[in-house]
């Protein structure tokens, strides 16, 4: 009778430590944030990340909203409507951190190698051979705000020029075709892969990739930035979510130097529309970054200090303020040592 009573007790107990484990594992929700994107080729990390399960892993339920520009979020961003966007830096980031908003890059989403090319017309080839022949034609950039703005200046400033000799204009990068077509403008500051379309369409030929101009290296262009209010109140989810960016992000890398998961990283960017045509995906050149997500902190305080100088950002935030690297090296300290599927890619980058 002992045994049984005893047997009993133990079947009950284990019962009663059954549903005590079930109702707390129902209990613990996934818990939910919302990811602007920017739709661009370095985005195919974030949606890897949903694809592959990294979110779900860290039990979180990412919702992703597409936006135009990552300078456009900033406000959704601020005030928790978004808790990370990813997209490309401009004046508007740096503004924001001057006027001290909870807002701070967490990871480098997108670094030299850049890709990115000045073109020029194809009838005027002849005509401008060198930087200094620049002088007094016309340059069309996607915005006066924008991360090339920069990199046009520091191309000029090797010929002795400045912006005040060119005649800048300003566009859209999905018309800067059409303009060359319609003879418009002289030249153009593009990026993958729309410039790689002009090119084969005829319209312009390559005479400047300003990853050979532009210093300090790498240049930090494309960022993950996170709401800090949001960070301060959920440090383990945040972490949690680091840890899945980043192992997407390495992934990425890999993609980068043509490894095995550059089909699946395509396939991603087609699926969520991000890219239409597969085989210009696939043989286009895509941005890098550092594959612990370190963003350049020397490569940040030039670019607002070129901002600033040239009146275009009115204030300056402190230089240890544009980022906060104790997310990537936490997140990077988690994984361990990056290391290249396909060690013989000459790509510099990604490494």
């Amino acid at each position: 009778m002992f045994f049984e009573r005893l047997g009993r007790c133990l079947w009950h107990s284990a019962v009663v430590a059954l549903v005590a484990v079930a109702s707390a594992a129902a209990a613990e929700e996934p818990a939910s944030i919302t990811i602007g994107i920017v739709p661009s080729v370095p985005s195919a990390s974030t949606y890897l990340a949903l694809d592959r399960g990294y979110f779900r892993d860290a039990g979180i339920d990412v919702k992703i909203e597409i936006i135009d520009t990552a300078s456009n979020m900033i406000p959704f961003l601020a005030s928790n409507r978004m808790q990370v966007v990813q997209g490309g830096l401009s004046v508007g980031y740096f503004n924001a951190v001057a006027q001290g908003l909870p807002i701070t890059i967490a990871f480098d989403g997108g670094s030299s190698p850049l890709y990115h090319d000045l073109l020029v017309r194809t009838d005027l080839k002849d005509q401008i051979k060198t930087i200094a022949d620049l002088k007094g034609h016309s340059v069309i950039q996607v915005s006066a705000n924008s991360i090339g703005v920069y990199e046009l200046a520091k191309v000029l400033a090797s010929a002795g020029l400045t912006l005040a000799d060119v005649d800048s204009k300003y566009a859209p990068f999905t018309q800067m075709g059409a303009v060359l077509a319609n003879q418009a403008v002289d030249t153009a500051m593009t990026v993958a892969p729309f410039g790689d379309l002009i090119v084969e369409k005829g319209l312009a030929v390559r005479f400047i990739n300003t990853d050979d101009y532009v210093k300090p290296q790498p240049v930090t262009l494309v960022a993950y930035l996170v709401n800090t209010d949001w960070v301060a109140q959920n440090q383990a989810l945040a972490h949690r979510l680091f840890v899945a960016l980043l192992r997407a992000s390495r992934d990425y890398c890999q993609a980068y130097h043509h490894a095995p998961i550059r089909a699946e990283a395509v396939d991603v960017l087609v699926k969520y529309k991000v890219m239409s045509d597969r085989d210009l995906t696939d043989r286009i050149a895509w941005q890098a970054r550092d594959p612990d997500g370190m963003p350049n902190m020397t490569s940040l305080a030039d670019i607002q200090k070129f901002f600033f100088d040239a009146h275009i950002l009115e204030h300056r935030a402190p230089d240890d303020r544009l980022a906060d690297t104790r997310y990537a090296k936490a997140a990077a300290a988690e994984l361990g040592p990056f290391v290249l599927a396909n060690p013989t890619s000459p790509l510099k980058g990604c490494r």
